[in-house]
């Protein structure tokens, strides 16, 4: 018994020094990156970026060598910086020949961040239908929850776990006669009430026909939105921004980007070569525009500048990342939320 005792002594030692001498060696020798922050700028019609440098301090610089002052910069950034430009009343009263207000600036200002942890990550397949149209400013949680079965969809009352046969009965009649086919691939929402309006859910049917499921008055609102030829969706994302322009985003089986309109449910693919949900993460800065997107991936970080109507490729730019990873054994990774042996 002793030496079983011994034996597993040493297996954990040997574990804890695979795992903690190289994350002690990285942490000695580790030096810091300063990979710099780009935003597409229209007024140039060039990336900025903006960055740290040991010697001269924040510099911000445009792809051509070009340096500026931070007060260059909120002109040069009117969508981004339009609270500093309102403060300093420098705000302009058009770009790139468009008149604008502020107003108008703030109302299509987006900003939209997912990571791999967040799509790689459990889910407890439970989700909240909120009123869409309550006649209220503020949202409502609902008293249930709705799972999608093999047999249609079911809502749960919460204080006692029953389940409401009426409801449940009449929203799966309202989907299967939508030529909705049970069980579900993919739900995606935002059941949260900090936001300013409700548009439900993005599902993915069996057959992987796209379908928006929401509540309107008490009643099931609920639309197959076709999709375009040859193309598999794999990946949702709900946006609810406030310009309402946008109902989503969508991902494909070969990593291809799309936008899903509000109202017209039209599909448009992105200038964005490829993105994969499950190991990249996906920033955007949308204006009335353009949009900056940046991805950021193992071997560096990707900008893209869209243009904000047409969603086509305007510029480009790559950063290569420096390799500061930790060699051996991990228990966390970035790419998800699991704790578990990784080497």
């Amino acid at each position: 018994m002793k030496l079983i005792s011994q034996f597993f002594l040493i297996i954990t030692a040997l574990i804890l020094l695979i795992w903690q001498v190289p994350q002690w060696y990285n942490f000695l020798t580790m030096k810091p990156i300063n990979t710099p922050f780009a935003l597409y700028s229209c007024v140039i019609g060039d990336f900025l970026s903006i960055g740290y440098d040991e010697e001269i301090g924040l510099i911000r610089r445009d792809q051509s060598g070009n340096n500026y002052t931070q007060e260059e910069t909120d002109s040069i950034l009117p969508t981004f910086y339009v609270r500093q430009l309102m403060a300093d009343e420098r705000f302009p009263k058009s770009i790139m020949g468009h008149p604008v207000t502020s107003r108008e600036i703030q109302y299509t200002n987006f900003s939209y961040r997912v990571s791999a942890s967040d799509i790689n990550a459990p889910h407890i397949p439970l989700y909240f239908l909120m009123e869409s149209k309550s006649g209220r400013v503020d949202l409502k949680m609902p008293d249930d929850v709705f799972r999608i079965t093999k047999k249609g969809i079911e809502f749960v009352v919460m204080s006692d776990n029953s389940i409401d046969s009426e409801k449940s009965g009449k929203y799966t009649e309202k989907m299967k006669a939508a030529g909705f086919f049970f069980p579900a691939r993919y739900i995606a929402g935002n059941p949260s009430t900090q936001k300013e309006y409700d548009e439900g859910f993005l599902i993915l049917d069996n057959t992987g026909k796209l379908f928006h499921l929401k509540q309107v008055n008490g009643e099931p609102y609920i639309h197959n939105i076709p999709l375009p030829e040859g193309m598999e969706a794999k990946y949702l994302f709900v946006t609810e921004f406030q310009d309402r322009k946008m109902l989503g985003f969508i991902t494909d089986s070969d990593n291809g980007f799309y936008v899903l309109h509000n109202g017209s449910y039209q599909i448009i693919k992105t200038g964005i070569q490829s993105y994969n949900p499950e190991k990249d993460e996906l920033s955007i800065f949308g204006n009335m525009f353009d949009w900056t997107v940046c991805l950021e991936r193992p071997d560096g970080d990707e900008y893209y500048a869209l243009d904000s109507k047409s969603y086509s490729l305007i510029k480009s730019l790559k950063y290569d990342a420096a390799d500061n990873s930790v060699k051996g054994l991990n228990f966390t990774s970035g790419l998800d939320k699991y704790v578990k042996p990784r080497f």
